[in-house]
């Protein structure tokens, strides 16, 4: 499979009007750093290292700024603006220069993964297919749901289903074989104008290639699209960082665990900080 992701960072963000009339809600602080570090740690943490980011004119000259090319964490980030948000789907339509060909991990903005990753390895080491996520909810017909059978393969697949199947619904990570871009292409909008990520699901599983990875009940899946979501998320990574002492999608830290920087590199990043709580937390990280 493609170690290429794709961390769309667009949307309108009407649901946190008015904290996104200045900024998009990827830029919004979780606790102590940028909403958007958490999905871009999920990648890192992957393996992934080819990352392209996906957001609005407005908002990406800010990303552009707090990322650059990525270089100084081991990555290679490159950058596409959505002139308009037209829908999920449309991510890959965006970036199939950037694809050119290959699958990819397409990772939203907005959504937080914590926990034991194991599920996201075994989708990447998947060499055909696709794979799409299932996180037990007591809310389903708030999502995409996903009924699969003991194989882990998927059944069926709906789009807030008024009477869900099941009480799996689908988080925003998914993995893509090299038939993504064609697939992608061939999409029509949906009634509501969209290229819907569900139709994209909908294909592999006429296929017969659409694959179920669970999350474990180890695994914390949050949707920060909502004010009450968005505190829920900070509360939730200051209760564990205060608890263990352990930062939460600290970049640095996961860039020199997956060793893409050495020591040095990893001390020069340090060396450029502000001295603050952060800065002193990398600073007794273990070499």
């Amino acid at each position: 499979m493609s170690r290429k992701g794709i961390l769309l960072a667009g949307g309108a963000g009407t649901r946190l009007d008015p904290l996104t009339r200045i900024v998009c809600k990827q830029l919004l602080p979780i606790y102590d750093k940028p909403m958007i570090y958490y999905p871009l740690s999920v990648l890192m943490l992957g393996g992934i290292r080819e990352i392209l980011i996906i957001s609005t004119p407005k908002d990406l000259p800010m990303i552009r700024t707090l990322f650059g090319d990525g270089s100084q964490l081991g990555l290679k980030i490159d950058y596409v603006e959505q002139a308009r948000p037209e829908g999920i789907a449309q991510a890959f339509r965006l970036g199939a220069d950037f694809l050119a060909g290959e699958g990819a991990t397409l990772m939203l903005g907005d959504n937080i993964f914590h926990g034991r990753l194991d599920f996201f390895r075994t989708a990447l080491a998947r060499e055909q297919g696709a794979t799409i996520f299932a996180c037990p909810v007591r809310d389903p017909e708030r999502y995409g749901v996903v009924e699969f059978d003991g194989e882990g393969r998927a059944v069926s697949i709906e789009e807030k289903p008024t009477v869900p199947r099941s009480n799996y619904a689908v988080p925003g990570l998914y993995v893509y074989d090299g038939q993504i871009t064609e697939i992608a292409r061939d999409l029509q909008p949906s009634p509501r104008g969209e290229l819907e990520i569900t139709d994209v699901n909908r294909e592999y599983l006429k296929r017969g290639e659409l694959f179920v990875e669970p999350l474990g009940r180890g695994v914390a899946w949050l949707d920060t699209g909502t004010p009450e979501s968005l505190m829920e998320a900070a509360n939730y990574i200051a209760t564990l960082e205060h608890r263990q002492g352990v930062k939460v999608a600290c970049l640095e830290e996961v860039a020199l665990h997956m060793e893409f920087i050495d020591g040095a590199g990893f001390d020069r990043i340090v060396a450029a900080l502000p001295k603050n709580s952060y800065r002193a937390y990398l600073e007794e990280l273990p070499r």
